[in-house]
C-alpha cells in the first residue's frame, strides 16, 4: 500500500494486489480522499471520468444515479444512500478500468481500479489448479 499524489489529487492511497505464489500484479486500486456526501464525491468522479474518456474513449458501461435529498427518517437515509450509485467501466485490450463512488460509513470517496487482463487470466488459471 502506498500513499501520495495521483492524477493531481493529494493523499491518495494506492493498493497493489498480487498473488503471492506467482508474484504477479493483477489489480491496482486508487482510493481518492473522502468527501462529505455523494454530491461532493461526484465532482471528483466527473473530473476523473473526463480524463479517462480523453485517454480511453467512452466507457463501455456507466451508471450515474444520485438521490442526495435530506432524509426525513432513518429508512429514507438508508434508501438515499443506496441511490448514490456512480460507476463507469472502460474496457481496453490490456484490461478493465473502473471508476466509481464508494461509501465508508457516512463518507463517500472515489475509487479507481485497474485490472490487468493477462495477469488476471494467469492468476485465475492458478486458482483453478487449486480446485
Amino acid at each position: 500500500m502506498l500513499k501520495g499524489d495521483f492524477a493531481l489529487y493529494k493523499n491518495c492511497i494506492v493498493k497493489v494486489m498480487t498473488y503471492n505464489q506467482i508474484d504477479l500484479v493483477s489489480r491496482i486500486y486508487v482510493i481518492f480522499p473522502e468527501n462529505g456526501n455523494c454530491s461532493d464525491a461526484s465532482y471528483d468522479y466527473f473530473s476523473l471520468k473526463k480524463m479517462l474518456i480523453e485517454k480511453y474513449g467512452n466507457p463501455a458501461v456507466e451508471v450515474e444515479e444520485n438521490q442526495d435529498d435530506e432524509p426525513n427518517n432513518i429508512i429514507e437515509a438508508f434508501i438515499n444512500a443506496m441511490r448514490c450509485e456512480y460507476y463507469s467501466t472502460f474496457k481496453t485490450e490490456k484490461g478493465i478500468i473502473r471508476l466509481s463512488i464508494e461509501q465508508d460509513k457516512s463518507d463517500y470517496y472515489v475509487l479507481l481500479s485497474y485490472c490487468d487482463k493477462i495477469n488476471d487470466e494467469i492468476i485465475k488459471a492458478k486458482a483453478k489448479e487449486d480446485l
